[in-house]
């Protein structure tokens, strides 16, 4: 349960980096025209407006964000799902349809789905989407609905598990939200003590969005308190008006920045960099604009045990400064904006004790927070274990070893001095440095490639394996730039290994896949098939331009420029076969696709057609490696002929 939560709360942090910009935006903006939300001036209004954009639809982004970040590949379909998730769960339980359902008026229905929005809406679907991206984005449907198979089947299941999601929110909700003003109602009698208790649960209530009901208690006009609208039109008794806003304001300007400084100095070296420039926008957003949510998603789930802390200490505050009638008002939130702004209100009651609360509130938070997460090793921002994903790096969950393959080989090259241009192919890296001799060897191959290859004074290979496409990801992220064009399906086969367990593949089970003079693999014209760097196998020399499957099986994977398909048969056998060599800078041309990746094929099946003049032409070879990555030795025997007309047939012994 703690690292599922812990893997909620690095979902979160892509969604809640763009937060501290957004309120920065908005507190200006208030600050400029604090009278009617920018309808005295449009610069105010541009501005509030802009960050309202994202505050306002936080629920949107984390149900983005946490969707892509617990499925188990990032892929865009589960982002996806996840706006699917938030749609149908919001628009089923708005006031309009509870009202059509019930056959209201929207005014009668309950004013707990006014409030279905909120923040624990959007992680909860996205949590959902997740599941289902999890479960069905692989899954084969009949023929007849194949195309609505696998990530496009995703969006599909969550629309249906939502519907089932939202009937039980229909009846939950109401509840809940009920419950918690009922609660609020009471505790309002409890004077400074009653303060406190407010300011815990409404912390304690932030992840679930909850806290709304228990605000309207006593913010607003629900059971007579209405403390934000009496403050500022000066109604209410001097000390006591605006006794459940000042406790804000001293851990919001001061407690929570301290709580980031204690993260930023826990994290680990290496992290403090990526650490410090969220936790600095995050503090400097609490402080001016009273805006938390950044520095409060970014441990509430990784750490729970401090977000309680966090809770108590804000009652703490609120309850000192309602105990000592400190009052100060807020028409935003609490920060250095609304508190200068209310600080001359009538009501006002000797506001600037509360900075000096707030100093004392930072050091608390800050020895607190340090001593917390230092004695019960709390994963907060920048103390994650190197094997867990992270959550500024869109690494797939397990495959952080390419992370740090493609540092220490991009390292190995020279880094962005020297390299000046990454591409990649099915099996290596193709790279153009500047520097042949800046070049460490010895560093590319210590993270265990099979080989290097110079193919000229600036242009070199590193031979990975069919798990390129993750590290040249990686080296791309590196050097600040997105992967264009590259196929991840082709990172799906192992890496060489044994045959172990697979049941023998006789003349009965393969035949050739493309008519033509077959030659042992060491005979290949490229060092990284002859020297089987990628499995052993053979290379066919084509006299016709038509591939056929070789065996019963599934298309594994289709390279975008259609040159290499891979094959994995019914016994488990992975197929590679490659049409010709440096076929990969035709960019397709003069190849025709005949399946597409996923699909069934038989032995014999045409499933690729090629344009063998133009290929002669265009390339250095047209000699076709047709390698077993999952086998290192391999026996091709000349017996007779196979159903292709081959002189040679092949035979694992």
């Amino acid at each position: 349960m703690k690292k599922y939560l812990q893997r909620i709360g690095r979902s979160l942090m892509l969604p809640v980096a763009v937060l501290p910009a957004a309120a920065i935006l908005m507190g200006i903006g208030y600050w400029i025209d604090p009278s009617g939300w920018g309808a005295d001036s449009p610069l105010a209004a541009f501005l509030i407006k802009a960050g309202s954009s994202i505050i306002d639809n936080i629920p949107i982004l984390f149900a983005v964000g946490v969707a892509l970040g617990m499925a188990k590949e990032k892929d865009g379909s589960s982002a996806l799902s996840g706006l699917v998730a938030y749609l149908v769960v919001t628009t089923l339980l708005s006031t309009g349809t509870v009202a059509l359902l019930q056959g209201i008026k929207p005014e009668e229905v309950d004013p707990a789905f006014a409030k279905i929005g909120n923040a624990f809406v959007g992680i909860l679907s996205g949590i959902v989407a997740s599941m289902m991206y999890n479960r069905f984005s692989h899954v084969k449907l009949p023929d007849a609905l194949a195309f609505f198979s696998g990530k496009r089947l995703v969006p599909i299941m969550t629309a249906v598990s939502m519907l089932i999601v939202s009937a039980i929110l229909f009846f939950l909700w109401p509840v809940i939200f009920t419950g918690l003003v009922s609660f609020g109602k009471g505790i309002s009698h409890l004077g400074a003590f009653g303060a406190g208790l407010y300011g815990f649960f409404n912390r304690l209530l932030i992840p679930t969005g909850l806290h709304h009901a228990l605000n309207s208690v006593f913010w607003f006009d629900v059971a007579g308190i209405n403390d934000i609208g009496n403050f500022w039109a000066g109604k209410g008794t001097k000390g006591v008006t605006g006794m459940y806003q000042a406790g804000f304001f001293p851990v919001m300007m001061f407690g929570l920045p301290a709580a980031a400084l204690a993260m930023y100095h826990t994290a680990k070296d290496r992290k403090k960099k990526t650490v410090a420039s969220l936790m600095l926008a995050a503090g400097f957003a609490a402080f001016f604009t009273g805006v938390t949510e950044p520095i409060e998603f970014a441990f509430m789930f990784v750490a729970p045990m401090l977000y309680v802390v966090h809770a108590v200490l804000t009652g703490i505050s609120l309850a000192v400064a309602a105990a000592f009638h400190w009052t100060a008002g807020f028409g935003f939130s609490a920060g250095l904006v609304d508190f200068i702004l209310s600080s001359r209100l009538p009501l006002a009651n000797h506001p600037y004790m509360l900075i000096v609360q707030g100093l004392v509130f930072a050091v608390i938070y800050y020895f607190l927070f340090r001593f917390i997460i230092t004695k019960f090793n709390l994963m907060t921002p920048g103390r994650e274990e190197d094997d867990e994903e992270s959550s500024d790096v869109t690494v797939p969950a397990g495959d952080s070893k390419f992370a740090v393959m493609a540092s220490q080989i991009y390292e190995g090259l020279g880094g962005d001095a020297n390299v000046t241009s990454v591409d990649n192919c099915v099996t290596r890296l193709r790279m153009e440095v500047k520097d042949m001799n800046a070049v460490d060897k010895q560093k590319i191959k210590a993270t265990g490639v099979p080989g290097i290859n110079i193919v000229g004074k600036q242009s070199i290979q590193v031979i990975v394996g069919t798990n390129v496409q993750f590290v040249a990801d990686e080296i791309l992220k590196l050097r600040g730039k997105k992967p264009t064009g590259m196929n991840p399906a082709l990172s799906k086969s192992s890496a060489p290994v044994e045959s172990v367990g697979l049941s023998p593949l006789s003349d009965k089970d393969f035949v050739m896949p493309i008519e033509g003079e077959i030659i042992p693999i060491t005979e290949v014209p490229d060092q990284v098939f002859s020297q089987k760097m990628m499995g052993d196998g053979f290379g066919i020399v084509p006299s016709k331009g038509t591939v056929v499957s070789p065996v019963d099986g599934e298309i594994m994977n289709v390279f975008p420029t259609k040159h290499a398909i891979g094959i994995k048969s019914n016994q488990g056998y992975e197929i590679l076969i490659h049409i010709g060599l440096d076929t990969v800078n035709l960019k397709g041309e003069g190849f025709t696709l005949l399946v597409e990746e996923g699909q069934k094929v038989t032995k014999g099946q045409e499933i690729l057609k090629f344009d063998l003049d133009f290929l002669k032409k265009s390339v250095p070879s047209v000699v076709t490696p047709v390698i077993f990555t999952n086998l290192t030795k391999l026996n091709v025997k000349k017996q007779g002929h196979s159903d292709q007309g081959q002189d040679g047939i092949l035979s694992i012994e």
